[in-house]
């Protein structure tokens, strides 16, 4: 019997039972996770001083309107809020603690630990996120608000709404990440699973005939070309993982009740998806009915799920062939700005090549990455495109950018070109002038060499010393006797906290090590770049780098057209700029840092199926690179993380990495594997996706063959093993197996 309802809304007050799956489908809900974050959103502002507290509070109230809700006092058999109602005491109490700041933090003082014993039902911060709900059974021996008032002392006499006590009380249900603790058995009791004898009695009939049915596969495999599988798999792995043994019910019941939300809502179709976890068919059948029932709603969760995947396979197909990944349609404000001025056919190309200069204007900022390691925003990007395919289009953006630094920098080479004026007067026997103190200058020459940028360097007071080369092999002057010292410099420019210069004897020599704070941009042929980097294929600068191209134009194609870099573009790019010149210290941003773990997951799939090595050695440090892009992005929102960005460094990476295989992969692979060794003229591909859906190990030796790969040393089997471990096939025979999940990346 019920012992709590759920409403879908409280202006239209009708309620039904409440179960585990109902309660969670509205928790889960795409409407309820947007009703949470836009009233965040409406805190903000208000704290901001953007809103008045009377503004916030009208506001508040609407959108709190549309949530759904639970009744935790009551359970009605005639009617929420009629007067013929009957309704049945449920034998819980909540206490409502909306406005107390510090809720989550005393839950986790006082009750953590504690919910088995002091009957916790669940903990939650509320839908406004001000505060929170206690949700109890009462004590015996206790009223309802003798218990509320007992709670309440237990959370350190904690200030509570005590007028929340009647029966046709309802509670707003929040979004899943703001409840801190539930106990489905305690909180719903027998309708833990939403049926009843005489609906058990139903579905057993069901069940009796349909099992008689042979499983064959009746309905489509992918939704909006995304196979079933992955979807399948990304959903549990958000959700915590493989489900275990205990938990599979209640884990696969939640598969289903998301997953029906592409299936329209098909008990047959979800039949055939589900995975099965060892669960027999009559049981599987059971689960998938019992989600099917709960009212039909939307998943957030499965939107956001489609929709990420969507860009995958989209990033998947561009690395598989030979045209770069298509530019996001939306844009951080900054790279729209920024792009603007642009013809469409280059603003890829300057949509990277303009974070050196912006990361040039920070100074002393610094950002942890996943290895915990602070990286400082050394970013270097080289455009690699044809003979005459419009270089020259990331000049303008980066010299606007640039304005300020050069600005100041002139009148430092004014202070500079008086004092060796003023020294060349004094003659040798005279005594010489100290060089003046606070000389930074940013922007090098071109024709630099290696103790006048050491110098730039130790006299930059924490900048960053900065250089645009039109063309690459400029670098050359610095190669010193080795040979390779600019390769060097390059690899120093970009790893945490290393040193650049030089140890002279001479009085007048440079002598310095300083912090080798280095970011550039720089232009090629293709042909010139690959010659250029030829020699170090393997050694490291490849994978430092940001590259970017410009595809090649139709013979007879019109001129582009670019828009006016002036007083008002200036000034709507001063905001940015100034942001990223006031920032100073560590910086902490969390949507980047949680982006930059979903982005090395999905390089690390895309490997593991292609079994691509010079893919996943490049992917690392190209995904700090995305990483660092972001970061400079939100410093520059002024601390304001935007949606787009997300979109946008998901396509800056592939885009990256794109480049480096179209342009070196197969001279990496050949270095590393020999000259003999077979290359083929593509990207890297999904291995998994080159396979029949049943296939034996003969058949993947044979697909490894033809994209190249050698199955030396059991390479064949290792993978395989891989696969399996990660489910993303299933071992039939000792040498057969067929796809479970995975069917793209």
């Amino acid at each position: 019997m019920a012992r709590i309802d759920i409403g879908q809304n409280i202006m239209k007050p009708k309620v039904v039972p409440a179960t585990a799956e109902g309660f969670f489908q509205a928790a889960d809900d795409r409407k309820t996770g947007r009703i949470c974050a836009d009233l965040a959103d409406m805190l903000e502002q208000k704290l901001r001083g953007e809103m008045t507290e009377d503004e916030y509070k009208e506001a508040k109230g609407k959108l709190k309107r549309g949530c759904r809700f639970y009744t935790p006092h009551a359970h009605f058999n005639k009617g929420y809020k009629r007067s013929d109602g009957d309704p049945v005491d449920s034998g819980k109490a909540v206490i409502d603690m909306d406005g107390c700041a510090d809720f989550a933090q005393r839950y986790e003082q006082h009750l953590k630990g504690r919910e088995k014993e002091l009957g916790i039902n669940m903990v939650n911060i509320s839908v406004s996120s001000t505060g929170g709900h206690v949700l109890f059974d009462i004590p015996e021996g206790l009223s309802r608000e003798e218990a509320q008032q007992w709670m309440a002392h237990l959370m350190g006499d904690a200030a509570y709404d005590k007028a929340v006590h009647e029966p046709e009380r309802a509670i707003y249900i929040p979004c899943r990440e703001y409840i801190l603790y539930i106990d489905e058995a305690l909180m719903f009791g027998d309708e833990l699973h939403g049926a009843t004898v005489e609906n058990e009695v139903i579905k057993n009939e069901e069940l009796k005939i349909k099992n008689e049915e042979p499983l064959t596969k009746k309905f489509p495999q992918s939704f909006r070309g995304i196979s079933y599988s992955v979807i399948i798999s990304e959903f549990l792995h958000r959700t915590g993982g493989e489900p275990k043994e205990g938990e599979r019910n209640k884990r696969l019941h939640q598969l289903a009740a998301n997953l029906r939300a592409v299936c329209d809502n098909s008990e047959a179709w979800l039949l055939e998806l589900m995975p099965r976890y060892g669960l027999s068919e009559e049981e599987m059948r059971s689960i998938i009915h019992s989600a099917c029932k709960e009212p039909t709603k939307g998943s957030r969760l499965m939107d956001q799920i489609v929709g990420e995947l969507g860009e995958k396979d989209e990033v998947q197909e561009s690395l598989e062939s030979n045209v770069p990944p298509a530019m996001p349609e939306k844009l951080p404000k900054l790279i729209q700005l920024l792009t603007s001025n642009t013809p469409a056919e280059y603003r890829a190309a300057v949509a990277h090549a303009v974070f050196p200069a912006l990361a040039t204007h920070l100074c002393g900022v610094r950002f942890r990455y996943t290895d915990n390691v602070e990286h400082e925003a050394t970013l270097m990007n080289c455009l690699m495109a044809g003979t005459g395919a419009g270089k020259g289009c990331i000049d303008e953006p980066i010299r606007h950018i640039m304005a300020d630094i050069r600005r100041r920098d002139k009148e430092n080479e004014e202070r500079e070109k008086e004092w060796k004026k003023e020294n060349n007067k004094r003659g040798d026997n005279k005594d010489k002038m100290l060089r003046p103190e606070g000389l930074v200058i940013q922007i090098i020459d071109s024709d630099m060499t290696k103790p006048a940028l050491v110098t730039r360097m130790d006299e930059a007071e924490g900048h960053f010393v900065y250089v645009k080369l039109n063309e690459l092999d400029l670098f050359e002057q610095l190669k010193g006797q080795t040979g390779k010292q600019h390769f060097q410099l390059m690899c120093l420019a970009f790893d945490p906290g290393a040193e650049y210069g030089q140890t002279r004897v001479g009085t007048q020599s440079v002598t310095a090590r300083p912090v080798c704070r280095f970011n550039w941009n720089a232009c090629t042929t293709i042909l010139k770049g690959r010659r250029f980097f030829s020699k170090v294929l393997t050694d490291g600068p490849i994978s430092r780098i940001n590259f970017c191209t410009i595809p090649p134009e139709e013979i007879g194609c019109e001129q582009p057209v670019y828009g006016a870099y002036d007083a008002a573009f200036d000034e709507a790019l001063k905001p940015y700029i100034d942001a990223l010149v006031s920032a100073r210290g560590p910086i902490d941003c969390p949507q980047a840092f949680r982006l930059i773990g979903k982005l090395q997951r999905e390089c690390a799939d895309f490997a593991r199926l292609s079994q691509n090595e010079t893919y996943w050695n490049l992917s690392h440090r190209a995904c700090v690179i995305a990483w660092l892009k972001a970061c400079v992005l939100y410093v520059a929102n002024g601390m304001k993380w935007e949606k787009s960005i997300e979109e946008f460094v998901r396509w800056s990476l592939n885009y990256d990495l794109w480049c480096k295989m179209q342009f070196f992969g197969e001279d990496i692979e050949r270095a590393n594997n020999g000259e003999g060794s077979r290359i083929g003229s593509r990207g890297p591909r999904n291995l998994l996706e080159l396979l029949p859906d049943e296939f034996t190990l003969e058949d993947a030796k044979r697909v490894r063959l033809q994209q190249g790969l050698s199955n030396e040393d059991n390479r064949c089997q290792k993978m395989i093993r891989t696969w399996v471990n990660r489910h993303y096939v299933i071992q039939n025979t000792e040498y057969s197996f067929f796809k479970e999940r995975y069917t793209s990346v």
